[in-house]
């Protein structure tokens, strides 16, 4: 069960059509597992139909966006129960493989990671694949920018609590933690980063110069 989600404003981001392809993927994958979500981006799609329908006709108040996240926040989701269906996820589509296959290269003791930001032509933002292995710790780090990130397989625990599989995180330059992976498997994660993660720890620190 997914216990951590998109906010308010990355749901409406996404219903509009303005995310870049990374993030609307993080986004498009926690829809996948998540009706609490995918029922607010069903109501967003329906008033923008409306919206859309009646454009000459609608004047928009100053209040209006605010209104709408209210009521998104408000309303109470009666998501539908997911059937099980045996289909290929966008993920799957985009690797062409299974991710435990992945080439994975080891960078920092725990943690092996997959570049594929050339699945991205075009995009600015450095997208990762990043494998903490099951007990294993991350580097302690802090980010020079935003990194969204959703739990693909396992789950990992740090001072904000842990991350099952699904669960939707944004961080920033605010954020410093140290990513345990918990359970019997893998910890893998899908990451979309503005800027190079910062390493804190007393010897890792050393190596910032070397992250790109």
């Amino acid at each position: 069960m997914t216990r951590h989600h998109p906010d308010s404003l990355s749901l409406m981001e996404y219903s509009a059509g303005n995310l870049s392809e990374p993030h609307a993927l993080c986004i498009r994958l926690h829809l996948d597992e998540c009706p609490q979500c995918r029922s607010r981006v069903d109501t967003l799609d329906s008033l923008g139909a409306v919206m859309m329908e009646h454009q000459p006709k609608v004047s928009v108040s100053e209040t209006m966006f605010d209104d709408i996240l209210s009521k998104i926040d408000s309303t109470p989701a009666e998501p539908a129960p997911t059937l099980p269906v045996s289909r290929m996820s966008p993920l799957e589509k985009l690797l062409g493989e299974d991710i435990n296959k992945l080439p994975w290269k080891r960078q920092l003791g725990d943690v092996s990671v997959l570049d594929i930001t050339d699945r991205f032509p075009g995009q600015r933002e450095q997208v990762v694949l990043q494998k903490l292995s099951a007990g294993g710790k991350a580097p302690a780090h802090t980010h020079r920018g935003e990194e969204t990130t959703i739990v693909l397989q396992g789950a990992f625990a740090d001072q904000k609590g842990v991350f099952n599989q699904w669960d939707f995180v944004v961080l920033n330059e605010q954020d410093e933690h140290k990513p345990v992976a918990v359970g019997c498997e893998d910890c893998i994660t899908l990451s979309v980063l503005s800027a190079p993660v910062k390493l804190t720890g007393t010897f890792t620190r050393m190596l910032n110069p070397f992250i790109r």
